[in-house]
């Protein structure tokens, strides 16, 4: 039982990795008093941009997979414009702009891949494991930098008293001379700049190709991890742990054969059966930022 706990170890973090790093980008976009139900779509757009990009330039350069992760965060970057331009300039409800960034980015994903490679997937690679570290991906590393560089900064630096101001009291900040719009928008920007990194660090470590099914949920349970970690550093760090660690059960518990006898769409809805659970039993108090979610206006 031991041994199989361990075995699972590199498969759970390679699954947590991508989730930690689309919730941190959520976090901080939240804590700026945005709201981003869009990192699902951004995901999906970092997962077609880095596949393409690794297809078509493999076999002419070594650096392909690098690459990859930057042009991937570059699209999501440029993608959660339209975001920040609609909840912030526009005031427009945050909710429908990230409802209709994820439909617009499934669109977007199957016209672009189907005009590059006439059909909807892009990807038949991986990205190699990080020899002489227990065979754990290198996004795994990736993903905790991100996340210490956020505490830093959110709890270390002015720039993240601001950011968390931004979302609890925009008015007062406004008034001490801060720009709380320029501050939301870095922050959106920043935020789908992650989704799309992660986006990028699902195709390249843990499917052999992009389809339209590639990120199938993970916004949404990355956005859940946010929630359940009460927007904490620390707290989506558990909570993507968590969710990412019901995810590998999902996929390796197939294999114990006392199992075998119950249909594979049990296994594949188990990781988001526990994530509603999960809020359900914990959901209780609000700890969401006070404006969040609110438009800002002078």
């Amino acid at each position: 039982m031991i041994e199989t706990i361990i075995a699972l170890i590199p498969s759970t973090l390679m699954i947590v990795a991508p989730i930690l790093i689309a919730a941190t980008g959520g976090m901080i976009c939240e804590r700026s008093g945005v709201v981003n139900i869009a990192l699902e779509g951004l995901m999906a757009i970092g997962a077609m941009v880095a596949a393409t990009t690794h297809v078509l330039l493999e076999s002419t350069i070594g650096f392909s997979i690098p690459l990859a992760l930057v042009l991937a965060a570059l699209a999501g970057c440029v993608f959660s414009f339209i975001h920040a331009f609609a909840s912030i300039t526009l005031k427009a409800d945050q909710v429908v702009s990230g409802t209709g960034i994820n439909l617009l980015a499934n669109g977007v994903t199957v016209f672009f891949t189907q005009l590059l490679f006439s059909m909807d997937r892009t990807m038949n690679y991986k990205l190699g494991m990080l020899s002489g570290l227990f065979g754990i991906y290198p996004t795994v590393w990736i993903a905790l930098i991100i996340l210490g560089l956020t505490w830093f900064i959110m709890y270390r630096r002015p720039a993240g008293l601001r950011l968390r101001a931004a979302g609890e009291h925009p008015q007062a900040l406004a008034s001490a001379g801060v720009n709380v719009i320029r501050i939301r928008y870095i922050a959106v920007l920043i935020s789908g700049a992650l989704a799309g990194l992660a986006g990028a660090c699902v195709v390249l470590t843990q499917d052999i190709q992009f389809t339209v099914t590639t990120i199938n949920g993970k916004g949404f349970i990355a956005l859940a991890a946010v929630s359940f970690g009460r927007w904490l550093p620390l707290g989506i760090l558990g909570s993507s742990l968590l969710f990412g660690a019901s995810s590998a059960l999902a996929v390796n518990i197939i294999n114990i054969k006392s199992l075998q006898f119950l249909p594979p769409e049990f296994f594949n809805s188990m990781p988001y059966l526990i994530t509603l659970v999960t809020l359900a039993l914990f959901s209780g108090k609000d700890y969401a930022p006070r404006a969040s979610g609110q438009p800002y206006g002078k």
